[in-house]
């Protein structure tokens, strides 16, 4: 089964960076679709970016132009490398074996999350 540790959360102002990294286990890193997702307060948890085996990317149109998702085959870990930070940002963030755009009812029911880590972006 499929297992991943999240971590380069943090807390930063407006306009910051994080890399944020996912080390993946159980599945090779390039060997399927693979996704970031996060969940702000009092929110569902939503899509952000994909990077899908044959290395396309795609991004929600509230990180394109600031997000980057990519990964290290040899460490087995995903990336998400966030510029240009803003307040709306803040959310605990997820890397999953799922690829935006996925709809609520799949999200939801998706049950092999890893623990996230917190984004806080402060204005």
């Amino acid at each position: 089964q499929v297992q991943v540790m999240e971590s380069g959360g943090g807390f930063v102002p407006t306009g910051g960076s994080l890399r944020l990294s996912c080390i993946v286990s159980g599945l090779p890193v390039d060997d399927d679709a693979m996704g970031w997702f996060r969940q702000a307060p009092g929110k569902r948890r939503e899509g952000v970016s994909c990077l899908t085996r044959l290395g396309l990317t795609y991004y929600e149109d509230f990180v394109k132009g600031r997000f980057t998702i990519s990964r290290d085959n040899a460490k087995n870990t995903l990336y998400l490398q966030m510029n240009s930070l803003k307040p709306e940002d803040t959310a605990m963030y997820y890397c999953a074996a799922l690829c935006p755009p996925e709809s609520t009812s799949t999200i939801a029911a998706y049950n092999n999350w890893g623990p996230g880590t917190q984004v806080t972006v402060s204005s």
